[in-house]
Order: C-alpha cells, then sequence, then structure tokens
C-alpha cells in the first residue's frame, strides 16, 4: 500500500483537487478530514511541549487543536507575549517559564533577567515548569569565555535558575543534544561544540543534584539510540521525556525495528509524555518580503492562514499516525535533514518513513495524558488514568 492509499491519507485526499505539494503539506490533503478519519481516542491529549505565540495564529493553533483531540497546551513564550496568548486561549493553556532569547541583551535575558522572569511566570500565571535550553547553538551565541558560567546545565547561571525553580515547585525541562544528522554537519567542529555525549553530563549532574521532576525534550535529545536513553531513565527515577520536534522524532523512531520502538514505550510508561514542539506566530498568516530584517526564525514555514493551519496540524497527524495506527509510509511533512547528510537527494520535498505503532489504550491514556496530569498537573482527561510510578 502507497502513503496515499492509506485510508487515513486517503480520506485527507477526497474531494480535495488543485493543492500544491507545500513542506508541511506534502500529499496535498484536507488535515480535517485526515483529523475525522483518525482512531477514536480513548482519551483527550495533553500537549507539554509547544511555542504558541501570536494572537491570530494562536485562533488558528486552537481550531487544530480541537481537530485533533487536544485539550490543553503547555506553551514556552516570552514573558512580554503571555498576556495576549493567555487572553486568547484562557484555560486552554498552561505556560512554561522561557527565557527572551530574542532581546539584544541576550547574556542578561539568559542570567540575571530569566531570574526575574521565572518569579515572573510563577506568581502571574502559576507556571509549573522552567525551561534550560542548551542546544549546542548556544555556544555561537555566547562563544569562548563569555559562556563559560551560563552554558553547561551545571555552570554558576544554570544552578541559580534551577535553585529558584526547585524553591518555587517547578519542574525543569531542558533541551539537551540535538539530532546526530546535525553532529555529523553542521556542528562537526568538535573543538566548538563537543561530541554529542559531551552534553549529557553536566545534565545528569544537575538531575541527581535537583532532585524535582525533570523534563527532557525531544526524546531526551537522543531517539536515535535508545539503548542510550534507557540507561539515561535507569539512573535517573526523576527524568521523563517528552516526544516533541516531530520532524527529528518521527524520522529516528521510525528507523528502529517497530517492536524495540514499542517495547521501550511499554518499558517507560509514565515516564514518556506527548509533546509536539508546534510553533505558531503571525509571521506565519502572510508572505514576508525578503528584506525583512529580525524576523522570526521560523517566519518562512507558511504564508497564509490555510498554510498555518496546514503546518500545525501536520505535527499532530504525523504524531498520531506513529502512536495510533498500522501507517508504514512516507511523513506528509518534508524534512530538510535528509540533504545536509545526503544533497545529491533529487526530490524537492524529501521525507523519512514513519511506522505506525498502535500502542493499545492503556499506553496512549498515560502518554496523552496520565503522565503529564501526574507531574505537573493539568485539566482532567476523559478515560484517563495516572500512571505506575517509577520513582
Amino acid at each position: 500500500m502507497s502513503s496515499v492509499e492509506h485510508p487515513i491519507i486517503a480520506a485527507g485526499l477526497a474531494g480535495v483537487s488543485g493543492r500544491t505539494a507545500r513542506a508541511e503539506n506534502r500529499f496535498g490533503v484536507d488535515y480535517r478530514r485526515c483529523a475525522a478519519a483518525l482512531p477514536s481516542l480513548p482519551c483527550r491529549i495533553i500537549d507539554v511541549h509547544a511555542h504558541i505565540n501570536g494572537e491570530q495564529a494562536a485562533l488558528i493553533y486552537r481550531e487544530v487543536a480541537r481537530a485533533y483531540g487536544i485539550e490543553h497546551v503547555f506553551t514556552q513564550v516570552r514573558i512580554t507575549d503571555a498576556p495576549t496568548v493567555k487572553r486568547v486561549l484562557g484555560d486552554f493553556v498552561s505556560f512554561i517559564a522561557f527565557p527572551q532569547f530574542r532581546t539584544d541583551d541576550k547574556r542578561k535575558a539568559m542570567t540575571s533577567g530569566y531570574l526575574e522572569d521565572i518569579q515572573q511566570f510563577r506568581d502571574v500565571y502559576n507556571a509549573k515548569m522552567i525551561k534550560l535550553w542548551n542546544a549546542p547553538r548556544m555556544y555561537e551565541v555566547f562563544p569562548g569565555e563569555a559562556g563559560k558560567d551560563l552554558i553547561a546545565f551545571d555552570s554558576p547561571w544554570r544552578v541559580e535558575h534551577a535553585k529558584l525553580a526547585q524553591q518555587l515547585g517547578m519542574g525543569i525541562m531542558v533541551h539537551v543534544a540535538d539530532p546526530d544528522i546535525w553532529f555529523a554537519t553542521k556542528y562537526k567542529d568538535a573543538a566548538t561544540y563537543g561530541m554529542k555525549r559531551d552534553h549529557y553530563p553536566p545534565l545528569e549532574r544537575m538531575i541527581d543534584r535537583f532532585t524535582g521532576p525533570w523534563l527532557a525534550a525531544h526524546m531526551g535529545g537522543w531517539p536515535e539510540d535508545l539503548d542510550f536513553l534507557d540507561g539515561l531513565l535507569t539512573r535517573h527515577a526523576n527524568l521523563c521525556l517528552d516526544t516533541s520536534a516531530t520532524k527529528w522524532v518521527v524520522r529516528e523512531l521510525s528507523r528502529h525495528p517497530r517492536g524495540r520502538v514499542f517495547d521501550f514505550f511499554s518499558k517507560w510508561q509514565g515516564r514518556i509524555l506527548f509533546g509536539s514542539d508546534i510553533v505558531t506566530i503571525d509571521d506565519h498568516l502572510a508572505p514576508k518580503p525578503a528584506e525583512v530584517m529580525n524576523k522570526h526564525p521560523m517566519a518562512d514555514l507558511a504564508d497564509s492562514p490555510q498554510a498555518a493551519f496546514d503546518l500545525y496540524a501536520s505535527r499532530y497527524l504525523a504524531l498520531r499516525l506513529m502512536f495510533e495506527t498500522d501507517y508504514d509510509g512516507e511523513s506528509p511533512i518534508a524534512d530538510p535533514d535528509l540533504k545536509m547528510v545526503n544533497p545529491s537527494l533529487a526530490e524537492a520535498l524529501p521525507a523519512p518513513r514513519i511506522r505506525g505503532l498502535q500502542l493499545p489504550a492503556d499506553q496512549l491514556r498515560v502518554l496523552y495524558g496520565g503522565a503529564c496530569e501526574q507531574l505537573f498537573g493539568g485539566p482532567p482527561v476523559r478515560g484517563g488514568s495516572h500512571p505506575t510510578s517509577h520513582k
């Protein structure tokens, strides 16, 4: 069966004509029709990892979320953008304290300024988590001596952020490392970025030092190596993972034998939370002139309300295809990382394989909501149950 012959993709193509293939919609489907064709959910879904910004984009996202069974979302925004998102989404949204990356004074934003933001997110929005972002790109933002006290997870400023979070009763989400493909290409200068494995010891020291809940985004930064993740979760009972960074996670999990991934999710039930990493911004709603300066780094991913809807919906479709169905075919989302390691790829919109796991209903209840509720609270999930504790 080809990808477009699968019943869910075929349903999205029914009655649709004239759509041009785009990165966010390679098959030209109606994502609303695809959503309606997905299996009935045993529960509603909490998305623990998103970046919902923009008044109009947030409204489009809310429509997507309703179509795909999302009941609640945890979003990472700048403190200055939080009032708008809260006004638009109300109780549908919870906030994760997040530094103001795009300010001119990036050092203050990542040091003392972030302490102020953490306190305000907790006081005003009752945020349950902070985010410590430690992608290798930090070495570009703060080269050499400039980053010594704030890049490594156990550096002095990170320790201060973690101390405040623990005092306030907040968990800690982390971004550690990046895809293997990136370490083989854009990060191949190990003298600057380190080897991928070098990024983990400082994190593990912090997880041991601060005993509250930790959530490692993007399958702990290493969906390529389930054995490594087994060890990481075994060593740290207060650590959980989320499934965000949809393109990366579906690509790499689908490269493993299906049985290996199924067993991993079964073994760590209650320690893996559903997340998408969807980014919404109002810049997605209209074309941007090429000369526009200081635009959002993801501004070019969509250029109309329909393209924005498809961009956000594509992530939920890909994840639900993988977790719930027998789908075995190409991703609906183009993945430019494939050309980083194989520049000779002729296809304009290359995509990896998605291999469906068909997780049983009891596991979906935990993955989609129960684990998040137990760790960080959230709205009741219809039909949900709390996972068995691994602590």
